[in-house]
């Protein structure tokens, strides 16, 4: 497998291209929704995946791998609320 080393540079133009394009496009109407459990897995999995994307596979400390990020460990680099809190506090009550 060939792991492509991104630089902070590119992580941090990745960050911005995700929170001022993919983002604003995903909230676009987003007051008008209403989710159920299937949309909302949905959309868990798609900023996932953006994410992991974003910040790339790290080394495993015990085998010396490369591997995929898990969701935990996504949020904690990703400081900002995800997707779904912020539509829910957008959407019309």
């Amino acid at each position: 497998m060939v792991v492509k080393n991104y630089d902070d540079d590119d992580n941090n133009n990745n960050r911005y291209r995700y929170e001022t394009i993919i983002l604003p496009l995903v909230f676009n109407e987003c007051e008008t929704w209403s989710l159920a459990l299937r949309e909302r897995r949905r959309l868990r999995v798609f900023e996932n995946r953006v994410l992991r994307m974003i910040l790339w596979p790290k080394r495993d400390e015990v085998t010396g791998e490369w591997r995929k990020l898990h969701s935990e460990e996504l949020n904690d680099l990703y400081c900002s609320s995800n997707i779904l809190r912020v539509i829910k506090s957008r959407i019309m009550r």
